[in-house]
C-alpha cells in the first residue's frame, strides 16, 4: 500500500496536481479487534488513522456498521421535512406529495442499494421519517407510497441486474 502512496505521489508531481494531505486519513475496515497502528506517509507527511470517513456522501465506518451513515441520513431527512412542512403549510396534497418524492426521498435512498440497514432500529428511524411525511402530505396514516424497505429491494434488485448484464446508468 505504501508502494501504492508514493506512486501517486509521484504521478501528482508529474502532472502539477497539488494533493490535500489534511484531507487524507487511513482507516482499517474490519470487525477484528485488531490494534497496530497503520502507518502510511505521503511524502514524508504521516497520514492520520481515522474510525470513519465519508466517501461520496456515504458513511464507512472501520467496523463495516451503518449506524452513522443512518444517523446521519435520518437527521438531514428530518431537517428537509420540517423545511418542506414550514415551506407548504397550505400546500394541497398533490404539491407536498411532490415535494416529499423530490425533496425527501433523494435524501433517505441516496445510495441505499449499497448500505441499505438490516437491522430492526435503523429500519424503523428511517420508515418514521416517511411515515411523518406521509401524514403531513395525505393528512391520514395511510398512503400509496412503498415503503423505505421494498423500494431498497427493488434498488438492489435493479442495482445487481445491472451489474449481471453489464448495463450501464444511462437511460434510453
Amino acid at each position: 500500500m505504501q508502494k501504492d502512496l508514493d506512486s501517486l505521489r509521484e504521478r501528482a508531481a508529474e502532472n502539477a496536481i497539488k494533493i490535500n494531505r489534511s484531507k487524507c486519513k487511513t482507516v482499517r475496515f474490519t470487525r477484528a479487534g485488531v490494534k497496530d497502528p497503520l502507518n502510511y506517509t505521503l511524502g514524508n507527511q504521516l497520514i492520520p488513522e481515522a474510525s470513519s470517513c465519508k466517501y461520496l456522501g456515504i458513511i464507512l465506518r472501520s467496523d463495516i456498521s451503518w449506524a452513522d451513515h443512518v444517523n446521519y441520513t435520518v437527521k438531514k431527512a428530518w431537517k428537509a421535512l420540517l423545511f418542506i412542512m414550514r415551506i407548504l403549510k397550505k400546500g394541497n396534497t398533490s404539491t407536498e406529495s411532490l415535494a416529499y418524492t423530490t425533496l425527501l426521498r433523494p435524501i433517505l435512498e441516496y445510495g441505499a442499494a449499497c448500505w441499505d440497514p438490516y437491522r430492526e432500529g435503523q429500519i424503523v428511524a428511517l420508515d418514521r421519517v416517511q411515515k411523518k411525511a406521509a401524514k403531513f402530505a395525505y393528512h391520514t396514516n395511510e398512503s400509496n407510497w412503498k415503503t423505505l424497505s421494498q423500494r431498497g429491494k427493488i434498488s438492489r434488485i435493479r442495482a445487481h441486474f445491472k451489474a449481471y448484464s453489464g448495463e450501464r446508468g444511462e437511460r434510453p
